[in-house]
């Protein structure tokens, strides 16, 4: 069974990776702004798992969890904005993102069962420990879904092999220490990070966290094999909650701007 994940990169193109939490600001205009980043040729598209304390991400993204959990989104939701994603584009890569314990609750069986039958290519768990994630991974395995791994700067090179063990798909490398939405990437460090991680592996990198526009998209596209934005975007459906036609009109003309920044 092949994975969408590794087709995406069988071109070397540089790759837009966008974010966006399943049902912000409610389950309609959620489907609208994927339906736009869809059809502005986002590569892969990660959709958040609403969570009530998502402790790595910052206001932004947790003011948006907030708004999807008030309007009563569960993983029923999200799954089915995933399977909306593959009827418009059934070759485009979808990545699941959140927290463990929304797995747990759910049953890891039960939750990757429904990643297959849904079309997720990927999770990415941003607090599940490489030593602690054996049972998920071999159900994941089985059905061949790519666990994808945060690599931080402060990661050192025995933590990194470590991680690399059952990383699959590609690295999100965090750019920025902290939690999402905050400053913008130091392209030198970046620079350097990147080197350092392609001596111990051939997955593809692609830097997430401060990625605010398509200059960043361009300057990280320069170095790495891609970039993920996922706080600028949530900004946009922040600032228009008032007036929902318009959030649509203006996730349509950030999603082709920060696209743009893809062809260097």
């Amino acid at each position: 069974m092949t994975n969408l994940i590794g087709q995406c990169f069988e071109n070397k193109n540089k790759k837009l990776v966008t974010f966006v939490t399943g049902g912000d600001p409610d389950f309609d205009t959620s489907n609208k702004i994927i339906q736009k980043i869809v059809e502005n040729d986002a590569d892969i598209i990660e959709i958040g798992m609403p969570f009530s304390d998502p402790m790595a991400d910052g206001p932004t993204i947790q003011l948006s969890s907030n708004r999807a959990l008030k309007n009563n989104i569960t993983l029923h939701e999200v799954f089915k904005l995933a399977m909306n994603v593959k009827r418009l584009n059934n070759t485009l890569p979808i990545i699941l993102m959140g927290y463990y314990n929304v797995i747990l609750h759910y049953g890891i069986e039960k939750f990757v069962e429904k990643c297959v039958s849904n079309g997720v290519d990927g999770l990415i768990i941003v607090d599940l420990q490489p030593e602690e994630d054996n049972d998920l991974i071999n159900i994941l395995n089985k059905y061949n879904i790519k666990l994808i791994r945060l690599i931080t700067p402060t990661t050192n090179e025995a933590r990194l092999k470590l991680i690399l063990k059952n990383a699959s798909g590609f690295l999100y490398y965090v750019s920025v220490m902290g939690v999402t939405g905050q400053k913008s990437a130091d392209i030198s460090e970046l620079e350097k990070s990147v080197k350092f991680i392609r001596k111990h592996t051939n997955l593809p990198i692609i830097p997430g966290f401060g990625v605010k526009n398509s200059l960043d998209v361009k300057n990280i596209c320069r170095i790495a094999d891609g970039a993920v934005v996922g706080s600028s975007i949530i900004k946009v459906i922040e600032k228009n909650l008032d007036n929902k036609n318009k959030m649509v009109e203006e996730i349509d003309f950030f999603i082709k701007e920060l696209k743009s920044g893809t062809k260097i």
